[in-house]
């Protein structure tokens, strides 16, 4: 029993639209690259076509998956840094109406 080979197929993706431009079959794409059968390509195409008719449509490809971690990171360190603006400003405020009434 042998290993299963894997391809990356997207990499391939470029000269597979160049083979399909010149007239070459999905079975000769196949063979040409050393798939199993034309059904690895004729996939390959069907998500192609399927992402950019979304793209045309308007809806924006989402990364599949949980978020990265370091992503979420930057959204804490932007609201960290709107709560301490947000409590210098409470601070003049206060500061600002204690002169006002005379106490400070």
């Amino acid at each position: 029993m042998s290993k299963r080979k894997y391809t990356h197929i997207q990499e391939l993706l470029p000269e597979i639209k160049e083979m399909i431009a010149t007239g070459k079959t999905q079975r000769e794409i196949a063979e040409h690259s050393g798939f199993k059968d034309k059904y690895v390509v004729k996939g390959l195409l069907k998500r192609e076509r399927r992402k950019e008719a979304k793209i045309a449509a308007g809806i924006v490809p989402r990364p599949k998956g949980k978020p990265r971690k370091d992503v979420s990171l930057r959204d804490v360190l932007a609201e960290q840094a709107y709560e301490i603006e947000r409590l210098k400003m409470e601070n003049r405020l206060l500061r600002d109406f204690l002169q006002f009434t005379g106490r400070k």
